[in-house]
Protein backbone atom coordinates (compact mmCIF):
# COMPACT_ATOMS: atom_id res chain seq x y z
CA UNK A 1 0.00 0.00 0.00
CA UNK A 2 1.25 3.66 -1.21
CA UNK A 3 2.70 5.64 2.04
CA UNK A 4 2.53 3.04 4.21
CA UNK A 5 5.81 2.87 6.54
CA UNK A 6 8.10 0.15 6.54
CA UNK A 7 7.67 -2.20 9.91
CA UNK A 8 11.36 -3.34 10.44
CA UNK A 9 11.72 -7.07 11.13
CA UNK A 10 13.55 -6.74 14.19
CA UNK A 11 12.09 -4.40 16.04
CA UNK A 12 8.67 -6.31 15.67
CA UNK A 13 10.52 -9.28 16.64
CA UNK A 14 11.40 -7.57 19.88
CA UNK A 15 7.81 -6.05 20.23
CA UNK A 16 6.41 -9.49 20.15
CA UNK A 17 8.94 -11.30 22.27
CA UNK A 18 8.57 -8.26 25.36
CA UNK A 19 4.46 -8.33 24.50
CA UNK A 20 4.75 -12.07 25.22
CA UNK A 21 6.79 -12.23 28.08
CA UNK A 22 4.05 -10.26 30.32
CA UNK A 23 1.68 -12.61 29.46
CA UNK A 24 3.58 -15.90 29.34
CA UNK A 25 6.27 -15.15 31.90
CA UNK A 26 8.55 -17.76 33.27
CA UNK A 27 6.24 -20.60 33.96
CA UNK A 28 4.73 -20.04 30.53
CA UNK A 29 0.41 -21.05 29.92
CA UNK A 30 -0.03 -23.30 32.67
CA UNK A 31 -3.60 -23.54 32.16
CA UNK A 32 -3.05 -25.01 28.63
CA UNK A 33 -0.15 -27.32 29.94
CA UNK A 34 -2.17 -29.36 32.37
CA UNK A 35 -5.49 -29.42 29.61
CA UNK A 36 -4.01 -29.53 26.05
CA UNK A 37 -1.46 -32.72 25.03
CA UNK A 38 2.00 -30.90 24.25
CA UNK A 39 1.58 -32.48 20.62
CA UNK A 40 -1.79 -31.94 20.39
CA UNK A 41 -2.48 -30.64 16.68
CA UNK A 42 -5.41 -27.42 15.93
CA UNK A 43 -6.84 -25.21 13.88
CA UNK A 44 -8.46 -21.94 14.62
CA UNK A 45 -9.52 -18.89 13.09
CA UNK A 46 -9.50 -15.43 13.56
CA UNK A 47 -12.58 -13.40 13.30
CA UNK A 48 -14.16 -10.05 12.88
CA UNK A 49 -16.96 -9.33 15.36
CA UNK A 50 -17.45 -5.22 14.70
CA UNK A 51 -16.75 -2.99 11.98
CA UNK A 52 -13.93 -1.33 11.54
CA UNK A 53 -10.50 -1.24 9.42
CA UNK A 54 -8.51 -3.82 9.62
CA UNK A 55 -4.41 -3.23 10.63
CA UNK A 56 -1.91 -5.20 12.13
CA UNK A 57 -1.08 -8.18 10.86
CA UNK A 58 3.08 -7.88 10.52
CA UNK A 59 2.55 -7.27 14.44
CA UNK A 60 0.52 -10.38 14.78
CA UNK A 61 3.03 -12.53 12.26
CA UNK A 62 5.62 -11.49 14.40
CA UNK A 63 3.92 -13.01 17.67
CA UNK A 64 2.86 -16.10 16.00
CA UNK A 65 6.38 -16.62 14.94
CA UNK A 66 7.72 -15.83 18.20
CA UNK A 67 5.62 -18.82 19.83
CA UNK A 68 6.15 -21.03 17.60
CA UNK A 69 7.94 -20.88 13.98
CA UNK A 70 5.96 -23.82 12.50
CA UNK A 71 2.71 -22.18 12.96
CA UNK A 72 0.47 -21.61 9.59
CA UNK A 73 -1.66 -18.25 9.65
CA UNK A 74 -3.49 -17.75 6.04
CA UNK A 75 -4.38 -14.29 6.09
CA UNK A 76 -8.23 -14.43 4.54
CA UNK A 77 -7.58 -10.05 4.17
CA UNK A 78 -5.20 -7.49 4.08
CA UNK A 79 -4.55 -4.53 6.49
CA UNK A 80 -6.59 -1.44 5.16
CA UNK A 81 -9.38 -4.14 4.41
CA UNK A 82 -12.99 -2.95 6.24
CA UNK A 83 -14.06 -5.81 8.52
CA UNK A 84 -17.68 -6.93 8.89
CA UNK A 85 -19.43 -8.59 11.80
CA UNK A 86 -18.69 -12.32 11.45
CA UNK A 87 -15.65 -11.69 8.85
CA UNK A 88 -13.01 -14.39 8.34
CA UNK A 89 -10.16 -12.40 8.90
CA UNK A 90 -7.37 -15.51 9.01
CA UNK A 91 -6.89 -19.26 9.29
CA UNK A 92 -4.45 -20.96 11.63
CA UNK A 93 -2.62 -24.45 12.16
CA UNK A 94 -0.26 -25.95 14.62
CA UNK A 95 0.31 -26.98 17.87
CA UNK A 96 -3.26 -26.24 19.71
CA UNK A 97 -0.44 -25.05 22.33
CA UNK A 98 0.93 -22.61 20.47
CA UNK A 99 -2.11 -21.03 19.31
CA UNK A 100 -3.47 -20.64 22.83
CA UNK A 101 0.13 -18.76 23.92
CA UNK A 102 0.18 -16.34 21.23
CA UNK A 103 -4.09 -16.27 20.96
CA UNK A 104 -4.47 -12.79 23.40
CA UNK A 105 -1.29 -11.05 22.81
CA UNK A 106 -1.87 -11.41 19.22
CA UNK A 107 -5.56 -10.33 19.23
CA UNK A 108 -4.33 -7.45 21.68
CA UNK A 109 -1.99 -6.05 19.14
CA UNK A 110 -4.66 -6.83 15.85
CA UNK A 111 -7.34 -5.05 18.39
CA UNK A 112 -5.79 -1.68 18.88
CA UNK A 113 -4.31 -1.20 15.82
CA UNK A 114 -7.85 -1.78 14.10
CA UNK A 115 -9.24 0.78 16.32
CA UNK A 116 -6.10 3.18 15.34
CA UNK A 117 -6.93 2.88 11.68
CA UNK A 118 -10.23 3.01 11.96
CA UNK A 119 -10.57 6.10 14.10
CA UNK A 120 -8.54 7.40 11.60
CA UNK A 121 -10.57 6.61 8.50
CA UNK A 122 -13.36 8.14 10.07
CA UNK A 123 -11.05 11.60 10.64
CA UNK A 124 -10.03 11.24 7.13
CA UNK A 125 -13.27 10.88 5.80
CA UNK A 126 -14.31 13.59 6.70
CA UNK A 127 -11.42 15.93 5.86
CA UNK A 128 -10.19 14.24 2.63
CA UNK A 129 -13.20 16.06 0.54
CA UNK A 130 -12.19 19.62 1.70
CA UNK A 131 -8.77 18.58 0.57
CA UNK A 132 -7.41 18.48 4.47
CA UNK A 133 -5.02 15.79 5.86
CA UNK A 134 -5.55 14.32 9.07
CA UNK A 135 -2.03 14.14 10.82
CA UNK A 136 -0.62 11.53 13.39
CA UNK A 137 1.10 13.29 16.55
CA UNK A 138 3.27 12.07 19.10
CA UNK A 139 0.79 11.30 21.63
CA UNK A 140 1.25 7.56 21.28
CA UNK A 141 1.38 4.51 23.75
CA UNK A 142 5.11 4.13 24.86
CA UNK A 143 6.47 1.76 23.05
CA UNK A 144 4.37 1.47 20.12
CA UNK A 145 5.12 4.58 18.49
CA UNK A 146 6.23 2.67 15.16
CA UNK A 147 3.09 0.23 14.79
CA UNK A 148 0.91 2.95 15.37
CA UNK A 149 1.79 5.10 13.12
CA UNK A 150 1.63 2.45 10.52
CA UNK A 151 -2.19 1.98 11.66
CA UNK A 152 -2.89 5.93 10.77
CA UNK A 153 -1.27 5.76 8.11
CA UNK A 154 -3.19 2.12 6.75
CA UNK A 155 -6.27 4.23 8.03
CA UNK A 156 -5.38 6.93 5.55
CA UNK A 157 -3.63 9.51 7.59
CA UNK A 158 -0.42 11.07 7.01
CA UNK A 159 2.51 11.20 9.09
CA UNK A 160 4.09 13.79 11.69
CA UNK A 161 7.63 14.09 13.02
CA UNK A 162 8.27 10.49 14.10
CA UNK A 163 9.93 12.10 16.73
CA UNK A 164 12.04 14.76 18.83
CA UNK A 165 14.95 13.95 16.50
CA UNK A 166 14.17 13.98 12.92
CA UNK A 167 12.00 17.73 12.56
CA UNK A 168 11.83 20.63 14.58
CA UNK A 169 8.52 22.30 16.43
CA UNK A 170 8.69 25.30 18.73
CA UNK A 171 6.29 25.32 21.45
CA UNK A 172 5.43 27.66 23.96
CA UNK A 173 7.89 25.65 26.85
CA UNK A 174 10.66 26.59 23.90
CA UNK A 175 9.71 30.08 23.91
CA UNK A 176 9.35 30.38 27.69
CA UNK A 177 13.22 29.29 27.32
CA UNK A 178 14.45 31.21 25.40
CA UNK A 179 12.88 34.62 24.91
CA UNK A 180 9.90 34.26 22.69
CA UNK A 181 8.99 33.71 18.95
CA UNK A 182 12.05 35.22 17.01
CA UNK A 183 14.64 34.31 19.56
CA UNK A 184 13.54 30.72 19.20
CA UNK A 185 13.23 30.58 15.48
CA UNK A 186 16.39 32.93 15.21
CA UNK A 187 18.45 30.22 16.78
CA UNK A 188 17.07 27.04 14.80
CA UNK A 189 17.55 29.37 11.64
CA UNK A 190 21.28 28.82 12.60
CA UNK A 191 20.94 25.75 10.90
CA UNK A 192 19.27 26.30 7.85
CA UNK A 193 18.83 23.01 6.45
CA UNK A 194 16.10 21.86 9.00
CA UNK A 195 12.24 23.55 8.52
CA UNK A 196 11.12 24.89 11.69
CA UNK A 197 7.19 24.83 12.71
CA UNK A 198 6.03 26.90 15.11
CA UNK A 199 3.13 26.24 18.02
CA UNK A 200 1.06 29.47 18.45
CA UNK A 201 -1.89 30.38 20.17
CA UNK A 202 -3.53 33.70 18.57
CA UNK A 203 -3.52 35.89 15.40
CA UNK A 204 -0.41 38.19 16.90
CA UNK A 205 1.71 34.92 17.66
CA UNK A 206 1.09 33.90 14.14
CA UNK A 207 2.37 36.68 12.58
CA UNK A 208 5.21 36.99 14.73
CA UNK A 209 5.70 33.64 13.26
CA UNK A 210 5.21 34.50 10.17
CA UNK A 211 7.63 37.56 10.41
CA UNK A 212 10.70 35.50 11.84
CA UNK A 213 10.62 33.40 9.08
CA UNK A 214 8.63 29.92 10.23
CA UNK A 215 8.00 27.49 7.52
CA UNK A 216 5.26 26.20 9.19
CA UNK A 217 2.87 27.00 12.01
CA UNK A 218 0.61 25.24 14.34
CA UNK A 219 -2.46 27.18 15.79
CA UNK A 220 -2.91 25.29 18.73
CA UNK A 221 -6.63 25.39 20.21
CA UNK A 222 -8.21 28.29 18.60
CA UNK A 223 -11.86 28.85 17.62
CA UNK A 224 -13.49 28.10 13.97
CA UNK A 225 -13.29 32.54 14.25
CA UNK A 226 -9.32 32.57 14.82
CA UNK A 227 -8.94 29.35 12.57
CA UNK A 228 -10.51 31.19 9.29
CA UNK A 229 -8.47 34.28 10.43
CA UNK A 230 -5.17 32.15 10.64
CA UNK A 231 -6.11 30.35 7.26
CA UNK A 232 -6.75 33.73 5.60
CA UNK A 233 -3.44 35.04 7.00
CA UNK A 234 -1.22 32.06 5.83
CA UNK A 235 -2.76 31.16 2.49
CA UNK A 236 0.52 30.81 0.09
CA UNK A 237 2.74 32.19 2.51
CA UNK A 238 3.10 29.37 4.72
CA UNK A 239 1.99 25.87 5.64
CA UNK A 240 -0.99 25.75 8.46
CA UNK A 241 -1.86 23.20 10.79
CA UNK A 242 -4.80 23.01 12.89
CA UNK A 243 -4.56 21.25 16.49
CA UNK A 244 -5.84 20.84 20.11
CA UNK A 245 -9.61 20.00 20.65
CA UNK A 246 -10.73 18.07 17.29
CA UNK A 247 -12.79 15.53 17.84
CA UNK A 248 -15.21 13.44 15.19
CA UNK A 249 -17.91 16.68 16.27
CA UNK A 250 -15.94 19.38 15.04
CA UNK A 251 -13.30 18.33 12.70
CA UNK A 252 -15.17 18.47 9.44
CA UNK A 253 -16.11 22.30 10.30
CA UNK A 254 -12.16 23.39 10.75
CA UNK A 255 -12.04 21.17 7.20
CA UNK A 256 -14.09 23.44 5.25
CA UNK A 257 -12.24 25.97 6.37
CA UNK A 258 -8.72 24.55 4.54
CA UNK A 259 -6.20 24.63 6.65
CA UNK A 260 -3.57 22.55 5.25
CA UNK A 261 -3.91 19.99 8.02
CA UNK A 262 -5.17 19.10 10.90
CA UNK A 263 -3.47 17.23 13.78
CA UNK A 264 -5.34 14.48 16.01
CA UNK A 265 -4.02 12.94 19.01
CA UNK A 266 -7.13 11.04 19.87
CA UNK A 267 -6.45 8.52 16.97
CA UNK A 268 -3.18 7.39 19.07
CA UNK A 269 -4.05 7.98 22.72
CA UNK A 270 -7.78 7.18 22.74
CA UNK A 271 -8.97 4.38 20.16
CA UNK A 272 -11.81 2.02 20.82
CA UNK A 273 -10.92 -1.44 20.03
CA UNK A 274 -12.20 -3.16 17.40
CA UNK A 275 -13.68 -6.36 18.73
CA UNK A 276 -11.68 -9.24 16.97
CA UNK A 277 -11.49 -12.71 18.27
CA UNK A 278 -9.65 -16.03 17.97
CA UNK A 279 -11.86 -19.20 17.51
CA UNK A 280 -10.23 -22.83 17.84
CA UNK A 281 -12.41 -25.00 15.21
CA UNK A 282 -10.97 -28.07 15.58
CA UNK A 283 -7.62 -30.64 15.43
CA UNK A 284 -5.49 -30.24 12.03
CA UNK A 285 -6.68 -31.94 9.42
CA UNK A 286 -10.49 -31.72 10.47
CA UNK A 287 -12.65 -29.66 8.38
CA UNK A 288 -13.93 -26.53 10.54
CA UNK A 289 -17.20 -26.58 11.62
CA UNK A 290 -17.83 -23.29 12.62
CA UNK A 291 -19.38 -20.56 9.89
CA UNK A 292 -16.84 -19.37 7.18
Amino acid sequence: MAGIPHLERSELEDLARKALAEDLGEAGDITSKRIVRIDQPGRARIVGKSPGILAGIPVADAVFAAVDKGLAVEWRASDGAAIEPGMPLADLEGRARAILAAERVALNFLQHLSGVATLTSQFVQRCSPHGVRVLCTRKTAPGLRAVQRYAVAVGGGSLHRAGLFDAILIKTNHMRLSGGITEALKRTKANPNLEAEVEVRDLDELEEAISAGADRILLDNANLKTIAAAVKATRSRVFLEISGGVNLENVEAIAKLKPDAISVGRITHSVPSVDISLEVIGPAGVAPTAKP
